[in-house]
């Protein structure tokens, strides 16, 4: 599968030159060249996978061009290796608990997925990847977990004075190895101009391979679609000759 910016479809990458470069040349967003359809025994049968097989079946078309099922099978056991519980509300409602992973963010199941493949794409380089990320606190978080380690790769995280948690800012300022925090004296907006910045500065994208692990890319959205599966298995059992219809509502971010 390929991988199109959104504002230059004729521009195309393979999922690892997606992961890599973060933006498409033209800033523009990649995107996969089509949706692939699901066999419907999948859906039949999901009560009996497991969350890695789910992510297996779900994932695989999309980096099956680049990762191996056993390479691919190797970053969903770390990455799905905690709960994603549904809490009932009321009889017909319920919420969808993501904030079961090591630093407490719905954002741990992509920003670790995209650590375990970008360490997989980094073996053998010699000059690391630079991943350079600006955060309000969740993002930084879960960006320091999951690329904390991670041969190849050094992380830089941006984020506002004063303006985390006391606990998001021990996230990113405790972990030390590969992982580099740096406090501005500004706003989250402030943090992502001079990521911006950086990313169409030449005089450091000529020395250094720059990407972002914000949500602009792609290893880290496309995984959280994984949380509508996973709790599409558990509510299954009390769908099945029902009539009732399974809706989900997903409330904006700001």
């Amino acid at each position: 599968m390929e991988y199109f910016s959104i504002d230059t479809p004729s521009l195309k990458a393979s999922f690892k030159e997606a992961v890599i470069k973060g933006i498409a040349p033209d800033k523009g967003l990649y995107y996969p060249d089509y949706i692939p359809g699901l066999d419907p025994r999948f859906f039949d049968q999901i009560e009996s996978l497991s969350p890695v097989e789910i992510g297996l079946e779900v994932m695989g078309p999309f980096t099956k061009d680049i990762l191996s099922k056993s390479d691919l099978k190797k970053v969903l056991e770390t990455v799905l290796d905690f709960d994603f519980p549904i809490v009932p509300l009321t009889d017909s409602i319920g919420s969808l608990e993501l904030f079961h992973g090591p630093t407490l963010a719905f954002k741990d199941v992509g920003a670790r997925f995209m650590a375990q493949c970008l360490g997989l794409f980094s073996e053998g380089n010699q000059a690391p990847v630079t991943v350079l990320v600006a955060t309000s606190g969740d993002t930084g978080g879960a960006v320091a977990n999951g690329f904390l380690g991670v041969e190849g790769v050094e992380v830089v995280i941006l984020y506002p004075s004063g303006k985390v948690s006391p606990i998001q800012e021990k996230q990113l300022t405790t972990l030390g190895q590969n992982i580099q925090a740096l406090e501005v004296d500004g706003t989250f907006d402030d943090c992502q101009k001079m990521v911006k910045t950086a990313f169409l500065d030449p005089e450091i994208t000529d020395h250094k391979q720059l990407t972002s692990a914000n949500s602009i890319n792609v290893a880290r959205w496309l995984p959280q679609m994984l949380y509508y599966f996973l709790a599409y298995k558990a509510l299954k059992p009390s769908l099945d000759n029902s009539e009732k219809e399974l809706v989900f509502s997903v409330p904006p971010l700001w």
